[in-house]
């Protein structure tokens, strides 16, 4: 008898291939739907300062540059406190730390409506930073607890689908309030954003706390069959790894190699994710929420093909070119998105294969480094991956934004950007295949 989610019974261990499916099945019917949208919730409070920006520049009077500094400068304070965050979950357990994350990122976020000048913009933007410290490579440590490598691909892309469902879902809501309330009880439309879209992260925080399990041994929707299962097939792949001191961690090259791939891809991410509305806006579209529909666009179907490479990554068991070629085609979206930015349909056409290209390689670059972490060696190699990783997200926006204002375009940023994902692409080539494809 297999599982499914409407049975809530497991299959019997008699056959173990039906067994072991039914397990994984329970165990992501279980986990991922509120992982899922912790992320999403996440990262729209991350990157809704885009949509800010369409209205609240003119507001506040900041230039292209005040608001890229900004947007990035919220990746300092990620970048210096993502380590001890991240070690720090690793010993007080996933479920308080990641709603201690989300509780204070909610109210942080919430209070961007006090912002009057650039300097409580940046400040602002910081503390948001060093609150959502953690989050991110603490899911990805948490993943490493329930499942071997070899099925880490999918789930992970399933993961990090909330980046695309948060586009799908966060561009209209963001364009539709920041058209509808301009004016309701003396607020501007994008301050009613902040406060409406905080909601969620405040009531997901209360809810971690009620519903996540630190280990597999305090699963009590687990029968002890189900643990035994999964606890042996997490310790077998343990042993096959070689633990390594956090000194050693530090020293690794392949640690390094990881970074600065994880730092290209997150220049594209970060350069699409803060520009995308003002990209669209140079096309000619004019209105918030019209902007808020089209960017729901490549973020739809970017979040089809991150479940599908994903998939495909996990079938064959291969990672390298599961990431590289998809790098290789945001590379290839970002350069026809220049060439097209004046007509809005071929222009949103290249930006959806920008995105597509450029989502796909984030869930699946995780399965390089977890393949060969081990620990708590993972606990802090993973975060210090993802910090220096995320500092491109400081570099991406100020960047594109000292572009523009130098150059009165977004299109040199996007070659910038084009270049970067073209190289980390070519780097994940570079990572033994025999290291990563298990």
């Amino acid at each position: 008898m297999s599982y499914t989610p409407a049975q809530g019974v497991a299959a019997s261990p008699g056959t173990d291939v039906s067994f072991e499916e039914a397990t994984f099945s329970k165990v992501t019917w279980r986990l991922l739907p509120l992982l899922f949208l912790c992320y999403v919730a996440s990262y729209l409070d991350r990157v809704n300062v885009g949509f800010a920006k369409l209205q609240m520049l003119q507001d506040l009077k900041f230039s292209e540059t005040v608001y890229g500094l900004g947007a990035g400068i919220f990746f300092i304070g990620y970048f210096i406190f993502e380590v001890p965050s991240n070690i720090i979950l690793h010993k007080v357990g996933a479920r308080l730390w990641i709603a201690r994350i989300m509780i204070t990122w909610g109210i942080i976020s919430g209070a961007m409506i006090f912002v009057t000048t650039p300097e409580m913009f940046y400040v602002m933007r910081f503390l948001l930073g060093v609150a959502e410290a953690g989050f991110f490579p603490g899911v990805i440590l948490y993943l490493t607890y329930w499942y071997p490598s070899h099925r880490r691909g999918k789930i992970t892309a399933l993961f990090m689908t909330g980046i695309a469902i948060s586009g799908v879902i966060g561009g209209p809501l963001s364009g539709w309030i920041m058209h509808a309330f301009p004016g309701v009880h003396g607020l501007t439309g994008w301050q009613w954003m902040f406060i409406i879209e905080a909601i969620p992260s405040l009531v997901l925080g209360v809810v971690v706390i009620f519903y996540l399990k630190d280990r597999i041994r305090d699963a009590h929707w687990l029968n002890e069959d189900e643990k035994r299962l999964l606890e042996s097939q997490i310790a077998q792949e343990q042993a096959d790894k070689t633990e390594v001191s956090l000194g050693q961690m530090f020293a690794d090259g392949k640690v390094w190699l990881s970074a600065i791939i994880y730092f290209c891809f997150v220049m594209g991410l970060y350069g699409v994710s803060f520009w995308l509305p003002t990209i669209i806006k140079t096309t000619g579209v004019t209105d918030p929420l019209n902007i808020g529909l089209l960017t729901a666009i490549p973020y739809a179907v970017a979040a089809i093909a991150m479940f599908m490479i994903g998939r495909s990554a996990d079938q064959h068991r291969e990672r390298r070119w599961h990431v590289a070629i998809p790098a290789f085609l945001g590379c290839v979206g970002l350069l026809f998105s220049t060439v097209y930015d004046h007509n809005t349909l071929l222009a949103m056409a290249s930006l959806t294969l920008a995105a597509v290209g450029i989502l796909t390689t984030l869930p699946l670059f995780w399965s390089l480094p977890t393949a060969f972490l081990s620990g708590a060696a993972a606990a802090a190699g993973i975060a210090l991956i993802n910090s220096l990783g995320n500092l491109a997200g400081f570099v991406s926006p100020y960047l594109v934004g000292w572009l523009k204002d130098a150059t009165q375009s977004t299109n040199t940023g996007m070659y910038v950007l084009a270049g970067s994902l073209l190289l980390g692409g070519l780097l994940t080539l570079a990572v033994p295949a025999k290291l990563v494809n298990k």
